[in-house]
């Protein structure tokens, strides 16, 4: 017959995982190898304070038609269709929402290679706020240089 250890003999599991605990930029980089998203805190949360000069998507409104800023974020979509003589529509998006920037044919011309490969941005340009549409027109696109900031691929458009 079996014999029943005495319940002293049995322990819990331990609540302690072997593993050290993931920072915040760890868990980030496993979401977005894992699943390229992430149901947790948005990647530019990581680096905003190190961006103070960049307003936030949410702020966009409170700006005036027409004043120069910077906004930075991830590129989530490319948009250049045949239609629009060369222009094209970019879609930044920061922890707080989407920005969207329109880039004029020169300036796209000039700075294609960033525009097109690099998977987030740091655009300074005027605000245009025209019955409550807000965009940015780029007047100078760099790429946002934070290697250690997660981007899931953009949707590009022609």
């Amino acid at each position: 017959s079996a014999v029943c250890p005495p319940s002293s003999a049995l322990r819990p599991p331990s609540s302690e995982s072997p593993l050290a605990p993931m920072s915040l930029a760890e868990r980030l980089h496993a979401d977005f190898a894992g699943l390229e998203l992430t149901a947790g805190t948005h990647p530019m949360a990581l680096i905003r304070d190190q961006l103070p000069e960049a307003w936030r998507a949410a702020d966009l409104p409170l700006a005036r038609d027409g004043e120069r800023l910077q906004i930075a974020g991830s590129v989530i979509c490319r948009q250049r269709p045949g239609t629009a003589k060369g222009f094209m529509f970019i879609s930044l998006e920061d922890e707080t929402g989407i920005a969207n920037v329109i880039v004029v044919p020169q300036l796209f011309e000039a700075r294609r290679l960033v525009i097109t490969q690099e998977p987030a941005l740091r655009i300074t340009g005027r605000l245009q706020n025209q019955h409550g549409v807000i965009h940015v027109r780029a007047e100078k696109i760099e790429a946002l240089a934070a290697a250690a900031l997660p981007a899931q691929a953009s949707h590009d458009f022609r």
